[in-house]
């Protein structure tokens, strides 16, 4: 069974994917408004990757016998200035979600929960991944500065990428 303490955190941090599924699908919807639908169609993957991670954590509080709680989700940002802008806050967004994967990673060790430290290995691995993807992005876009064409050609990179 798991404990009372981690069970919240684990709570809260499904609140926290919903959130990013949110702001994924709004960034998505920002990205249709400017006629990127490459970039739109990145968010809209990234989107249903932070579902399933929610998802992962749902089913996971089950197996332990646990209760899940769903929290309110609060409304993403919906407005950015540019491409640059949300992938800035899309890098940031990650590097947040890391943070409070890894409390919960600190909290588990500290309840000698080994098996919901083993589960959370999973999240840790992940991460990096999702920082990195989103920071890649982001340089490029960096580098490509006002280039339009730049932009375009990356539209369709971005279009191009496959579910997990």
């Amino acid at each position: 069974m798991i404990k009372a303490s981690v069970q919240k955190a684990i709570n809260d941090q499904i609140r926290k994917e919903f959130y990013s599924y949110y702001l994924y699908l709004s960034m998505a919807a920002y990205f249709e408004s400017i006629n990127l639908r490459g970039f739109a169609h990145w968010m809209r993957v990234q989107a249903k990757e932070e579902q399933e991670h929610a998802m992962k954590f749902f089913e996971y509080i089950i197996e332990r016998q646990g209760e899940v709680v769903l929290e309110a989700i609060d409304a993403p940002t919906a407005k950015w200035k540019s491409p640059i802008d949300v992938f800035e806050g899309a890098y940031n967004h990650e590097r947040m979600v890391t943070e409070s994967i890894h409390k919960i990673v600190d909290l588990a060790e500290s309840e000698k929960d080994h098996a919901t430290s083993v589960f959370l290995q999973w999240f840790v691995k992940e991460q990096v991944e999702e920082e990195g993807s989103a920071n890649d992005i982001l340089q490029k876009l960096k580098l490509i500065g006002s280039e339009n064409s730049a932009v375009f050609v990356l539209d369709v990179e971005l279009g191009k990428r496959a579910s997990k």
